[in-house]
């Protein structure tokens, strides 16, 4: 059964890779992704509050949001809750680049466009064969429009495009307006692939104790509708790679991701709830299922390459 793919230049040995995760910051369990059959390993994403090395980029965002959210300030994570700080995190691509023979993706997290080219060659560096850019941002001033950040994210992609010689991608929420428009735009701007959907720690209210607090629970395989619906959409307009990122659990779930167009299919959740050998697991039902409905290969079954 031949499962392998193309995402972002790269030759996969099949679409099941582990997403941005905690799961990169042992040796040892990104040696068992790869031993269970990850095809890439993809970096958690690197924040600007580690590139820095300072708590302006976290105060910048506190001000920004003030006199919109009294708790704004807890929306964010504090420095020492890094696991790894930047120092660490380039020599941690550096020790996964010697130990696997697999791709690794980099991965960036941030919203300003200041900066970011060098950071995104320090990555490449590092030894990274591709780099994910991860871009989010809380719309909650009532004088900027989504155009204004439609277009902020565009620069910011042309800048780290334009800085590093590995394809980027671009991890996106869903929260635009005009998906369908910004996608178009970044395809433009230069990026090779676009992964939906991303997801951050939202606030939650702690009513004994009066406080709010970050959360973010595993995801569960209802997720994966809203990804399926704009990965179909996506795959027929565009030629840019496409991946997966949220609610993919089983063999089912990843089929149904690739019919829809994905090129790469990203396991979080489930990998953290059941260990990287669920990789193993997701694999075989994928080949046992090919092969009781008659195909030979993962091309027969994705959008993009039979439409």
């Amino acid at each position: 059964m031949d499962l392998t793919t193309h995402y972002l230049g790269l030759k996969l040995s099949s679409p099941l890779m582990p997403g941005a995760s905690p799961l990169v910051d042992d040796l040892d369990t990104v040696k068992r992704l790869e031993d269970a059959g990850a095809s890439a390993i993809v970096m958690h994403s690197l924040f600007e509050e580690q590139i820095s090395g300072e708590r302006l980029a976290t105060l910048y965002h506190m001000e920004l949001y003030a006199d919109s959210y009294n708790e704004a300030m807890s929306y964010f994570p504090h420095g020492n809750e890094f696991h790894l700080n930047r120092e660490q995190y380039l020599d941690q691509i550096l020790r996964i680049r010697a130990a696997v023979d697999i791709p690794v993706i980099g991965s960036l997290n941030g919203t300003t466009p200041a900066g970011w080219a060098n950071y995104a060659k320090e990555i490449e560096q590092a030894g990274a064969d591709a780099l994910e850019l991860n871009v989010y941002f809380v719309a909650a001033d009532p004088q900027e429009s989504g155009a204004t950040i439609e277009e902020r994210t565009v620069q910011l992609v042309k800048q780290v495009v334009g800085s590093v010689s590995i394809p980027v991608a671009v991890k996106l929420s869903p929260f635009f307006s005009s998906l369908s428009n910004v996608a178009a735009q970044l395809d433009d701007a230069g990026a090779r692939g676009l992964v939906l959907f991303n997801r951050f720690y939202q606030p939650d209210i702690e009513i004994e104790t009066l406080e709010v607090k970050p959360t973010l629970r595993l995801s569960d395989s209802s997720e994966l509708l809203l990804r399926l619906r704009w990965l179909a959409i996506l795959s027929k307009q565009l030629e840019v790679d496409l991946a997966v990122s949220g609610g993919v659990h089983d063999a089912r779930d990843a089929i149904k991701s690739i019919m829809a167009g994905a090129g790469a299919v990203q396991m979080v959740s489930s990998l953290l709830a059941l260990g990287p050998e669920h990789l193993v697991v997701v694999r075989d039902a994928m080949v046992q299922w090919m092969e009781e409905n008659g195909y030979a290969s993962v091309r027969q079954i994705n959008r993009k390459s039979v439409v």
